[in-house]
């Protein structure tokens, strides 16, 4: 059975409940449960427990969506995006991660850090340095992607640094047009502006995504942000 909300957006859904209705915590979790159709939280909670966020997200994303990742520095970026590269290999599809960022060993070493062994998926998996990094050159990279591939660009950014390429909003345009033909999911890491660290917000949003040029954020089909290990997901629209 499908839950209708991650499984930490039913807690706090539960939590809010137990305040409003004064009623014990456990109660309201029961209640939760119910109404996704379980007899109660502990039956909803073994029936998911093996379910990571990064399993509730890609469960969440279709093929040929834009989906947007945007989190400060060292706020797991880079981790989740490979968790949701690692899921999309485990249903049998390729992943592929653009970077200007991060080497090849850099790489492996945080599929340690995520708990999955680069070489399990060493065959499905490709990584790509290359300073032509741009729409184009994506395309042109994918042109023989089967359908379910799931590409990270690391970062959104990247796109909008060299000059001589067309503007970012073009080239955003044109990747999500591909993702769409060619049935992928493309993930685009993004920076979040320094501001944020002095918002009172829990989460980063759309307001927050550093953008030098213009940029239509709709755009992209959904969006997450993370902050202290917790990640938020909903529709970017």
């Amino acid at each position: 059975m499908r839950l209708s909300a991650p499984l930490y957006r039913l807690k706090r859904k539960a939590r809010l409940m137990s305040r409003a209705q004064n009623i014990p915590l456990h109660q309201a979790l029961d209640r939760i449960a119910a109404e996704e159709g379980f007899r109660g939280w502990s039956l909803l909670a073994t029936r998911t427990e093996e379910i990571t966020p990064a399993g509730e997200i890609f469960s969440r994303l279709n093929l040929g969506d834009l989906v947007l990742l945007g989190a400060r520095p060292r706020h797991g970026k880079t981790l989740m995006s490979l968790r949701l590269a690692v899921e999309a290999m485990k249903a049998g599809n390729r992943g592929i991660f653009f970077t200007l960022e991060y080497t090849e060993r850099d790489i492996q070493s945080r599929f340690e850090a995520i708990g999955a062994t680069f070489e399990h998926f060493k065959g499905l998996f490709a990584f790509d340095t290359s300073d032509a990094i741009s729409a184009d050159y994506i395309i042109e990279r994918l042109a023989s992607a089967p359908g379910g591939t799931l590409v990270v660009v690391d970062y959104l950014q990247i796109l909008d640094q060299d000059r001589q390429k067309p503007e970012l909003m073009a080239q955003v345009r044109a990747l999500k047009a591909f993702a769409r033909e060619k049935g992928l999911i493309m993930i685009f890491i993004s920076q979040i502006d320094r501001s944020y660290e002095t918002s009172a917000k829990a989460y980063p949003d759309l307001a927050d995504v550093r953008l030098p040029n213009p940029l239509d954020l709709t755009l992209f089909d959904k969006t997450f942000f993370l902050n202290r290990g917790e990640v938020q997901l909903r529709a970017a629209g």
